[in-house]
Formats: C-alpha cells, sequence, structure tokens
C-alpha cells in the first residue's frame, strides 16, 4: 500500500467506526421508541377492556387498606353510602377545553365505613374570579354511585401548594391531610349518581385513544441508521474516484526523463500526451523509413 493510500484508509476506518457508533446510537433509540409504543399499546388495551365493563361493588376489586391492581384501572365499580360535603375539595389547575379548569373532589363514606374519594368531575373557572362561580352540591342521604377506578397521582416535585379547600393534584396522601382518612388504594371518577342531583360538574373527559408516534420514531431511527452507513459510503467511493482521476492525469502529464540526441542532459520535458498515444499505437513503417532514405541521398 503506498503512503498516499495510508490515510485514506485510515480515514476510511475512521469514518466506519463513526458510523457504526452512529448506528448502535439509532438502535438504542429505536429499542427505547419501540418499548414506549409496546407501553402505550397495553394501556389502550386496558381501556379497552376495562371502560365499559359492568360495575361491580367495590369489595371485589379493592379491599380495606389495599393497593390498586393496575389491571383493574378503569373497571366501573359500584358503592353505597353518603357524601361527605363539608369535607370537599378542588383541584386547580386542570387542564380541560383550553382552560385552566377545576374538579371536584368529595369523599364519600361506605356502608361498611371506609371512605373513598370521589371526583365528580369538572368545572370551569368563574367570570370574575379563578374560582368557580358556583359549585354543585353532591346528593344528600343515602346514595348508589358508580366510578371508575384510578390510581392517585403523584405529589407535585416543585414543592408548589395549594390555598385551603384546594390540592394540587389528586394526590391521595395531600387530600387526606385537609379531609381526614380515606382509602389510599385508588380513587374513583364519577359515572353515575342515584338519586340524581339537579346539578352537577361535567364529566372528566375519557382517556384518549391516540397511539402516540412512538412507532414511526422508532422506524426513523432505524432509517437514520441506514442512511449513516449510505452516506458513509458514498463519501468512500467518491473519494476513491477521485484519487484515480488525480492519478490517472498525473500518468497522461510525466514521463521519465531519459537521454536522447536533442536532449542530451535528460532534462525532464512535458510531451503531448495525444502524440505520445499515437506514437506508441502506430510504429513508424519500414517502407516509410526506407523512402525517406533515398530521398536524403539524392
Amino acid at each position: 500500500m503506498s503512503e498516499r493510500e495510508m490515510p485514506a484508509a485510515g480515514r476510511w476506518a475512521i469514518y466506519v467506526g463513526i458510523a457504526i457508533l452512529f448506528a448502535i446510537a439509532c438502535g438504542f433509540l429505536s429499542n427505547w421508541q419501540f418499548s414506549r409504543n409496546a407501553d402505550r399499546s397495553e394501556q389502550l388495551q386496558l381501556v379497552a377492556d376495562n371502560y365499559d365493563a359492568t360495575p361491580v361493588p367495590l369489595g371485589e376489586l379493592l379491599a380495606p387498606g389495599a393497593e390498586l391492581n393496575p389491571g383493574d384501572e378503569w373497571r366501573p365499580v359500584r358503592m353505597q353510602g353518603q357524601y361527605l360535603t363539608d369535607e370537599q375539595l378542588l383541584v386547580r389547575n386542570r387542564a380541560h377545553g383550553g382552560s385552566a379548569a377545576f374538579e371536584q373532589l368529595v369523599p364519600f363514606r361506605l356502608d361498611d365505613g371506609r371512605t373513598f374519594l370521589v371526583d365528580r368531575g369538572w368545572l370551569a373557572p368563574g367570570n370574575q374570579q379563578s374560582e368557580p362561580d358556583d359549585i354543585p352540591a353532591p346528593p344528600s342521604g343515602e346514595v348508589t354511585v358508580e366510578v371508575r377506578l384510578r390510581p392517585e397521582e403523584a405529589a407535585p416535585t416543585s414543592g408548589r401548594t395549594a390555598e385551603t379547600g384546594q390540592v394540587p393534584t389528586i394526590n391521595l396522601g395531600l387530600v387526606e391531610e385537609q379531609t381526614g382518612p380515606i382509602e389510599q388504594g385508588a380513587y374513583g371518577l364519577l359515572m353515575s349518581e342515584s338519586p340524581a342531583p339537579a346539578a352537577a360538574p361535567a364529566p372528566v373527559d375519557p382517556p384518549s385513544n391516540d397511539p402516540g408516534p412512538y412507532l414511526s420514531y422508532a422506524v426513523q431511527w432505524i432509517l437514520f441508521a441506514v442512511m449513516g452507513f449510505g452516506f458513509i459510503t458514498y463519501v468512500i467511493v467518491n473519494e476513491r474516484k477521485l484519487r484515480r482521476e488525480e492519478d490517472d492525469d498525473e500518468d497522461d502529464e510525466l514521463i521519465e526523463p531519459v537521454p536522447t540526441p536533442e536532449n542530451p542532459t535528460g532534462e525532464r520535458r512535458r510531451v503531448d500526451p495525444v502524440a505520445l498515444h499515437r506514437s506508441r499505437k502506430r510504429p513508424k513503417d519500414r517502407d516509410a523509413d526506407d523512402e525517406d532514405a533515398l530521398l536524403d541521398a539524392r
């Protein structure tokens, strides 16, 4: 391998190494997107299986003091008891319809003695103030309610708080600080109340069925890896082509210095490549040499 080829080979090795590292990174990112797509698909399937299931008594899915089974999320349950109206709260900054709305939380005392938190729905902010203009009262007395089970939300990590009578998220620990003891395993999104009240908050929006862009992103990362190798291949092939053209030009322009009667010192002369080519392909004919000698003798 010539001295000119060695640096080129080194560069090409670096190019290929970069392409391999880029492909590995793309592979990790693609796998991450595939994982997110799989998780999203599981969530959508869970909603499809549970959202419109037949309601069952709360005790069949959530024992006192137990944690919610992830497979039971969105399952409808039925409860009988009374709302603790004096302990109701508002969750602030709940996105709905392009506005920062509220959701009404009311503890519900079951006939078996435990207290379960019910999210009755969302309330629009007031016209003259941030709080709702009107907060509908839940039905009084003995009530049968149907709710969908939901796990609690995480407590805010930013340290943000809310004023008395409000909470920043539906975190059951934060709610309990203002309402007293409640079940910590889950809370419920209201489906129906019997008897029905004269006015009620608007239902909370159902979960989105959008699968998300994760699968398309995963495929894009694979294509990026392939494109990386394609680009490196193009660069190497193009560089080799240019190098061959340069070598051909040098062979046509330069010849070895040979001493001749016309050039006794052997100085390097520039030779017309076309003339040189013709002289190599068409050697002098012997008859033409003899004719030249006869003419010279005369």
